[in-house]
């Protein structure tokens, strides 16, 4: 049902009915684009798979899902981030049971979810890693932290038993599936962030300003739990238009060309 089908009344309806069955969706244009970006990726599989079907004659024709359609602009690079100063803003307007889960997330990176499950004992004081063993992709992960992040998380553990939550509500409950969006709302509204973003794009803000600072695309995509560079590449790699560059010159092979004597044409 998320795929464009069509764009008339019925489809509009339809649409509709389906995002009222799902309340707990971020209604954000990154969280829309995000589930965009999934549709069109499922919907590629699935037209491989009936494509090869059609191929075998188990199917007489191929005309229902060619007209199908994929999210335009679903997977264009994600260039919405939070400067240094915007960030400081954020995290002075958070209230103060949000406050740690926004620090949290610039010093990490880490999906929300994540960082909802982390325990005291998946802090490792030792090597300043957080490990992140229930990941969207399902591969577990070591995160490695600055200086500031391994401060943070000290706090944070301190005093705690291995198996308890790091980062809770007030309350002392455990953050839920969409409980940061109000809570980012608001913190966005008081920050003066325009357009207001959100909670995702603290990991789009990690990785950008990873990026611009020229840490090695390699580590940006393994601290983000990524197998390789290529969605860093895609989402983020325009931040750092001379990364490819100066790999290329420098590890490019020489071979002692020399010079001949040119005169160029006027």
């Amino acid at each position: 049902m998320a795929y464009r089908a069509g764009t008339g009344p019925g489809a509009h309806a339809l649409a509709q009915e389906w995002e009222a069955t799902v309340p707990t969706l971020g209604k954000d244009a990154d969280s829309i684009r995000r589930r965009q970006a999934s549709a069109n990726r499922n919907l590629t599989q699935l037209k491989a798979a009936l494509n090869a079907a059609w191929r075998d004659g188990r199917t007489p024709s191929d005309a229902a899902w060619r007209r199908v359609r994929p999210f335009p602009g679903a997977d264009a690079a994600r260039r919405r981030f939070l400067s240094f100063e915007e960030c400081r803003r954020l995290i002075n307007a958070s209230a103060p049971e949000f406050r740690r889960l926004v620090q949290a997330a610039l010093a990490t990176g880490a999906r929300y979810g994540e960082l909802c499950r982390l325990q005291a004992r998946d802090f490792d004081p030792d090597s300043g890693t957080v490990a992140i063993s229930i990941s969207k992709t399902g591969r577990p992960r070591h995160i490695i932290l600055a200086s500031e992040g391994i401060a943070l998380f000290r706090e944070l553990c301190a005093g705690g038993a291995a198996d308890e939550t790091l980062l809770r509500r007030e309350s002392g409950q455990p953050w839920r599936t969409s409980n940061q969006q109000r809570a980012m709302r608001e913190a966005c509204e008081n920050a003066r962030i325009i357009p207001p973003v959100g909670f995702h794009c603290l990991r789009h803000t990690w990785a950008s300003l990873a990026v611009m600072a020229e840490m090695p695309l390699m580590v940006v995509a393994k601290n983000l739990g990524h197998r390789d560079t290529r969605m860093v590449e895609m989402h983020y790699g325009h931040m750092a238009p001379n990364y490819v560059t100066d790999a290329v010159r420098k590890h490019a092979p020489k071979f002692g060309f020399k010079p001949g004597k040119v005169t160029p044409l006027r």
